[in-house]
């Protein structure tokens, strides 16, 4: 099994505290409101949404979907660890992947988010640069749209 990881962190204007539960917390609710054409539904299959708890996400036409198992979840560190076990996101070259994210206070009021994917090949497969650059830029998306989400609807 081959093992690269990626870092990455985007800035935002969002507090952390409502960036964590946008992202993390309501997403099921959040996502498919911010991605309509990317994302149809997250649906939770088994847990309460802590460490354990399995959900499955349906991508903007239903016939694609992935399956995570959330690793460990700080509220009042703002930080979120899961995995991606079984789905069309491992495109049969990952055996999983690991994300771990923490949201930190910017000095402006908003929020930093560093983010951690680790991607575990099957078998003796090479990690795909490719497919990494393009999972890495949908994430970068999915963020932004979270943000614009949030900063268009104050209630959210």
């Amino acid at each position: 099994m081959g093992v690269f990881t990626y870092e990455s962190e985007a800035s935002t204007v969002i507090p952390p505290a409502r960036l964590f539960k946008a992202l993390f917390v309501d997403a099921a609710e959040v996502m498919p409101k911010a991605l309509p054409q990317a994302i149809k539904s997250i649906v939770t299959l088994e847990g309460d949404g802590g460490p354990g708890t399995i959900k499955q996400t349906y991508f903007g036409d239903g016939s694609l979907s992935f399956k995570e198992r959330t690793d460990a979840i700080d509220k009042n560190n703002f930080s979120y660890a899961y995995t991606v076990f079984e789905g069309d996101a491992l495109a049969n070259t990952y055996e999983k992947i690991f994300n771990e994210s923490k949201i930190e206070a910017s000095p402006d009021g908003g929020s930093v988010c560093k983010t951690s994917t680790t991607y575990y090949t099957v078998g003796n497969m090479d990690a795909k640069a490719d497919e990494i650059k393009d999972g890495q830029e949908k994430q970068m998306g999915l963020f932004k749209a979270i943000e614009a989400y949030l900063l268009e609807n104050p209630d959210a």
